[in-house]
């Protein structure tokens, strides 16, 4: 004979199985640019995605350096959705590193006037930039050029 809590524990599995189980998407920081001009705009901004369902822990905005970091069970998609419909403001994703993570941090792919003090554009993520950076590299030439062997020989010539 099958006791009451074996048949309910049964019948939560059989549920389970065939309602399927959602998983809970996994703790994340989303960084995201948005251009923000106001305390208005930062308002809008916070609010519109600290309302947001699904798991928002904190809610970060930086309005000097254009910067919003969300954290929490959320998907940069689905923050990025939320902003445009509630605030009407754009957001993509933060294209920005520290200057110390990039090879050759003053290249043309790589700086970028609008970046903020301390930042480049991450050329590892955009592979336009990247081939522009590996290019200008001043490393190659000048190891090149004189020689070790010879050091009255001229490279030029």
């Amino acid at each position: 004979m099958i006791s009451l809590d074996d048949l309910i524990v049964e019948l939560r599995k059989l549920l389970a199985k065939f309602l399927g189980k959602k998983k809970r998407k996994e703790e994340q920081k989303v960084t995201l640019l948005v251009r923000m001009d106001c305390e208005g705009c930062e308002r809008r901004v916070r609010k519109a995605l600290e309302s947001m369902k699904g798991g928002v822990s904190s809610v970060d905005v930086d309005p000097k350096e254009c910067r919003v970091t969300v954290s929490g069970h959320v998907e940069a998609p689905a923050v990025v959705k939320r902003l445009w419909r509630r605030a009407w403001k754009k957001a993509e994703p933060w294209p920005f590193v520290p200057h110390e993570q990039v090879p050759h941090p003053y290249a043309p792919g790589a700086y970028d006037h609008k970046a903020p003090p301390g930042y480049v554009r991450n050329v590892l993520d955009d592979p336009d930039a990247a081939p522009l950076v590996r290019a200008s590299s001043t490393e190659e030439r000048y190891t090149t050029a004189f020689s070790d062997e010879n050091p009255n020989s001229c490279a030029v010539m």
